[in-house]
């Protein structure tokens, strides 16, 4: 059902800040399929990267519930992060029976590519002038306490 002018007359200024966040993380989206593609890489995989830290092997069930999917799909998500040399399986060192992901050389640098570009902020932020931009911190910042 679309919104009637009306209906934005009504809205209070927080819903409707709210509703430019909303708009403005979709375009970040977009943005991050757009980085996932450059890199040949699926959306789910790219993500996984994006969660994995350097020198820190995470078990397949915690990336599982990291990325809200289920086991099953984070198998498919890691045999093919796997094939393509990213990442690579090991048993815990405590519980053999847990399989833990790492990333290889490789996966660091795609991941840190990734890191680098999504980081950035947009465009139409940075064309804000600096106390606008101070602002933005400022409120989002408490917004987040």
């Amino acid at each position: 059902m679309a919104a009637t002018a009306s209906d934005a007359a009504r809205r209070s200024p927080v819903d409707e800040a709210w509703g430019l966040l909303h708009k403005l993380m979709m375009t970040q989206r977009r943005r991050f399929l757009a980085v996932a593609a450059e890199l040949d890489l699926h959306p789910a995989q790219a993500g996984a990267l994006l969660q994995m830290e350097p020198d820190a092997p995470v078990p397949m069930n915690e990336l599982a519930s990291i990325l809200h999917c289920d086991n099953s799909n984070v198998t498919g998500i890691v045999d093919r992060l796997e094939a393509r040399g990213l990442v690579a399986r090991r048993p815990h060192e405590h519980d053999r029976r847990v399989k833990q992901v790492a990333l290889t050389p490789l996966g660091l640098q795609l991941s840190r590519q990734m890191r680098s570009t999504m980081s950035s902020a947009p465009e139409s932020f940075r064309k804000l002038p600096a106390a606008d931009q101070r602002a933005l911190l400022d409120i989002l910042s408490r917004a987040l306490d």
